[in-house]
């Protein structure tokens, strides 16, 4: 048994869905066939079901990049090689709307987890046949869609309250500087190990929109989110069966 998610080989899986809201996992399983709760242990909630047959993981990890790594290394033990990670993000470029979805291509690496396992200077890159699976079944589904960079962080407050950190002059300028490079949203798990991965979030809310002083209303529901990772990992399973 894994020491942190308390699931074992016999509940593997090669397909995993990973959000970081332990609330969000049984909305998720609900897409799958004869979903089952088999873990709960800490931040990490665990669903076992089916989908075309094949067996899907439904675990979340938290919030941030030390416990999403621990959660993506023992899913990994226990067979898993597919990952989609389903959040929230806040928009950063203006045609990014509350509501949109957002399919990463790859993250700015502005966390700490991620430079144990590789220097900075390289890059955190998706799979490209997972990004191309959630592109093709966002437009299938007909969700407005962006493919792009994110912003990976570890601090919630330091993109959303930055001038009250000490050092407020580096976050502002980074932040320029991202937005700039075409940065499209803000998250805080999306840099992640050689495994094959992806991941899709739900735009909640664009609060450089809202700082030009065209507020836009908070949009909360994920469904799009994760109706887009179901049927990409149908996709997958479509295409690993040829």
């Amino acid at each position: 048994m894994q020491y942190h998610i308390h699931l074992t080989e016999e509940q593997g899986a090669r397909y995993a869905i990973i959000p970081g809201d332990p609330g969000r996992v049984p909305k998720i399983a609900a897409y799958l066939d004869d979903a089952k709760q088999v873990g709960q242990n800490r931040e990490y909630n665990s669903y076992l079901g089916y989908l075309d047959g094949e067996k899907v993981l439904v675990v979340s990890t938290g919030i941030g990049g030390p416990s999403c790594a621990i959660c993506v290394e023992e899913l990994a033990k226990i067979g898993v090689d597919t990952f989609i990670r389903v959040g929230t993000c806040g928009g950063m470029q203006p045609e990014v709307e509350p509501g949109d979805v957002i399919i990463g291509s790859g993250a700015i690496r502005q966390d700490g987890t991620s430079r144990e396992y590789l220097p900075i200077e390289f890059p955190a890159v998706a799979d490209f046949k997972v990004t191309q699976a959630l592109y093709n079944a966002a437009e299938k589904l007909g969700y407005r869609n962006h493919v792009g960079v994110v912003q990976a962080k570890d601090s919630f407050y330091g993109q959303h309250s930055p001038e009250s950190m000490p050092i407020a002059p580096e976050l502002l300028y980074k932040w320029e500087a991202w937005k700039r490079g075409g940065c499209l949203a803000s998250e805080m798990e999306g840099a992640a190990r050689r495994l094959r991965t992806g991941a899709v979030f739900h735009c909640v809310w664009n609060q450089e929109v809202a700082k030009s002083g065209m507020p836009k209303e908070r949009k909360e529901d994920t469904s799009c989110a994760i109706k887009t990772a179901i049927e990409a990992i149908r996709l997958l399973i479509a295409e690993d069966k040829k």
